[in-house]
């Protein structure tokens, strides 16, 4: 009795060393970890109608030691999830994108939100933020077509505005009473900054005030202006435009270094994406042999923002039928990978980028199960 009470001993001692091990693994804390990762490409570059960032939360506090990436999050790259003890799932793609109106067992997205919250598994999705990244989705899948040059064809604009409001009223005040009467009006406006400076006009001083505002103080602006005309004289009311973010933006534009002909830009773009098969659309007039030295791309489905443009290759996920036959109508040849295989190859970049930017204070793992849902038969 007594060898049988002491053998588990050992067992035991053993289990308390591997509890002792893992708790020693580092980790982040979960809102630590989201604001690196705005670091590394912000939400803000994503699109109006999306829906990116932190889309489920376990209760506070949550700690992350293991973050999953995976292009789409299905029920079998959830399963793979919990399975490698994720404590955050990257999903490029938003499982959650239309409203919920219910969280029940009866459909998949649902199914997922109510694991995720039984596992205590946060959920992150990047989306067109990591698109329109320098260092993002499109910049990547430009990698596989050679030397080149590259743009983004729509351009981001930089999140924040350069001054306080998006709008300017300027105007000119002549008397010192009048000044007085502008100033404490403006300033009793939520939303306004100002500013003054001298101005000498048809041989008078003035002074020339300025307003930065919102669009609802503009509107308090012009009508404190309208009721007392009197008081002031030369007025501009202009539209303050966010910068032009040059190396951000949807798709990219990229002319190669050298022309290459189809066939050869096809074999690269095969190797990149390691496909056997794409899908073809020659541009009227053009043959495998035709040259290619202008490339227009878009990861995933790229009908908007491709369309107009003038290249000899569109290469993109998706396109709709009729969009391909306009872009072959005017000589452009179309490539079509399927959607997500234009972007679930950028993950591999991806896990080495935050690996370095994270300081590797986190396991970065990429999901085994994650796949195109459409296969060649």
């Amino acid at each position: 009795m007594l060898s049988s009470c002491v053998r588990p001993v050992p067992t035991t001692v053993r289990f308390v060393d591997s509890l002792i091990c893992g708790s020693s693994r580092s980790f982040m804390d979960l809102k630590a970890l989201l604001s690196s990762l705005n670091d590394f490409a912000s939400l803000s570059f994503a699109e109006s109608w999306d829906n990116v960032g932190l889309l489920v939360e376990p209760s506070p506090p949550h700690t992350v030691n293991t973050l999953f990436l995976t292009n789409d999050l299905t029920e079998e790259v959830m399963e793979e999830g919990l399975q490698k003890k994720a404590d955050l799932i990257l999903s490029y793609h938003p499982p959650i994108f239309r409203p919920m109106k219910r969280i029940t067992w009866n459909t998949w997205k649902e199914r997922l939100v109510i694991q995720a919250l039984e596992n205590r598994v946060g959920i992150y999705s990047p989306h067109t933020a990591y698109d329109a990244a320098p260092q993002g989705v499109n910049n990547w899948l430009a990698k596989g077509l050679g030397a080149c040059t590259s743009r983004p064809i729509h351009p981001s604009k930089a999140p924040n505005y350069p001054t306080e409001g998006n709008h300017r009223v300027e105007f000119n005040v002549s008397h010192t009473q009048a000044l007085d009467k502008v100033m404490s009006a403006v300033k009793g406006i939520d939303d306004v900054s100002v500013t003054s400076f001298s101005a000498r006009i048809d041989n008078e001083e003035q002074t020339r005030i300025s307003l930065n505002c919102t669009q609802k103080a503009l509107m308090q602006v012009v009508d404190f202006l309208s009721q007392n005309k009197q008081l002031y004289q030369k007025t501009e009311i202009l539209s303050l435009e966010k910068p032009l973010l040059l190396h951000t933006g949807m798709g990219r534009l990229c002319t190669l270094d050298e022309s290459v002909s189809l066939a050869t830009m096809i074999d690269r773009i095969k190797r990149h994406l390691k496909l056997s098969h794409i899908r073809l659309a020659l541009g009227v007039g053009r043959t495998l042999e035709s040259q290619v030295k202008v490339v227009a791309l878009c990861a995933g489905s790229g009908s908007s923002v491709l369309q107009g443009v003038k290249a000899d290759l569109y290469l993109t996920g998706e396109m709709s039928h009729h969009d391909i036959l306009d872009a072959a109508s005017q000589g452009i040849n179309v490539i079509l990978c399927e959607h997500s295989n234009t972007e679930r190859g950028f993950l591999s970049d991806l896990r080495d980028m935050l690996g370095s930017h994270l300081e590797n204070k986190i396991n970065i793992i990429l999901s085994e199960t994650d796949r195109d849902p459409l296969q060649v038969v």
